[in-house]
């Protein structure tokens, strides 16, 4: 790795919502109560993106009233294996798709399966 890219925090939140645009329209109908959030920190070691809730495979009829589920995406963890910003707008789509996968059911190793 030459550099880390350096990628200001609006830039890549802009990069955060195109990801998240362009996810096919009937997916994006399905996703409700779910925040998605960008972390200016580097985040937990070896992550770049974290699902944090109750995915919709999991859900039963009981599921009301709760907080909404949270994905983070971490900028400097992307940004730091990442040396254009080319690379972090594709990096950023792929960490997006990882965790919208984990928000419906897909485990690690069938988004891994999948090419995620």
């Amino acid at each position: 790795m030459d550099h880390m890219i350096s990628v200001e925090p609006e830039d890549f939140e802009r990069m955060v919502a195109t990801a998240l645009d362009s996810l096919p329209a009937d997916l994006g109908h399905m996703i409700r109560n779910v925040a998605v959030v960008v972390e200016n920190g580097p985040g937990p070691r070896g992550l770049l993106g974290l699902y944090q809730g109750v995915p919709l495979t999991s859900r039963t009829s009981s599921y009301a009233g709760v907080l909404p589920d949270k994905i983070t995406i971490y900028r400097l963890a992307i940004c730091a294996i990442c040396n254009t910003e080319a690379q972090v707008i594709e990096q950023v789509r792929r960490t997006v798709i990882h965790e919208v996968g984990h928000y419906f059911g897909l485990s690690d190793q069938r988004l891994r399966e999948l090419g995620w």
